[in-house]
This record gives structure tokens, sequence and C-alpha cells, in this order.
């Protein structure tokens, strides 16, 4: 924790330089990945889109969402949630940094709404279990498919 203050703390990253941007995600996204590998493999990802112009934006967009949701007490997703009526799949990885009883309380708020858990897959399970994620898209929205279609 000390060392991502630190960094966060830097003109380097205050100014969106990417070296220092990568720096704190490598510190900040350590647990929520499963395994080592796919830690590099997503940290190399991130690094190569990086842009300081991009950075700078995303921080803008990120801020304001921030602004718009989680720091604003009246805000509550639930009844959201509750007013869908779409096909819901919530994947989730079973070394997530997000608690499972939170994937479930998503699952259960959303209308016929069904999850999956992804064993040995954590936070990024599309970048980490990209087959298992196709897999389980694909039986999901299979089932829903009319008879005849492809």
């Amino acid at each position: 924790m000390d060392r991502r203050k630190a960094i966060s703390a830097s003109a380097a990253y205050k100014e969106g330089d990417p070296d220092a941007v990568t720096a704190y995600y490598r510190i900040d996204f350590k647990p929520a990945l499963a395994r080592p590998e796919d830690f590099e493999k997503v940290i190399a990802r991130l690094r190569s889109s990086f842009t300081k112009e991009g950075i700078l934006k995303a921080r803008a967009i990120e801020s304001r969402l921030m602004n718009e949701t989680w720091s604003s007490p009246e805000y509550d997703l639930l009844p959201k949630l509750k007013s869908l009526r779409l096909p819901t799949l919530v994947i989730y990885g079973d070394h997530d940094f997000i608690p499972a009883a939170t994937a479930e309380h998503i699952t259960e708020a959303i209308l016929n709404a069904r999850m999956v858990t992804l064993k040995d897959c954590g936070h990024f399970s599309f970048l980490e279990c990209p087959v298992a994620v196709r897999e389980r898209i694909d039986a999901f929205f299979g089932t829903m498919r009319p008879a005849g279609l492809q």
C-alpha cells in the first residue's frame, strides 16, 4: 500500500506517464489474477495501450463515473438491476478479489440471471480464462436461441 501511495503521489503518475501508471497497476492488479503468468500478460497488454493522453482521458471519465455513482450517498444500483429484462450471465472467478457474495447478490437482483464460477480464474476472466468464458457464454446464449438458428 505504501508503494502504491508513493507512486500515485508522484509527478509522473499525476501527469499520466505510462511507466508510472504501469508500476501502479502492477501493485493494484496483483491480487486480481489467479496465476502469475496471466498477471504478466495483463500488465503487458495494458502497458501496450497506454498513452499519456489516453490515461488522462480515462482518469477524467473514471472521476466523473465515481462522482455520479459510488461517491454519491443516494446512489443505489439495486433498483436498476431489478429492472433489467435482458438475458444476463454473471461470470465470477473463484480467485476474484470481489467477494462471491457480491456476485451472488447481483445475480439474485436480476430477473432470471444465471451465475457461473470459473475455477482457477481471477477478476479478469476474459483475459485469464478466455476459452472457459467463451464456452459459458456460448452455452448461455445457446439455451435461448430459437430452434433452427445457429
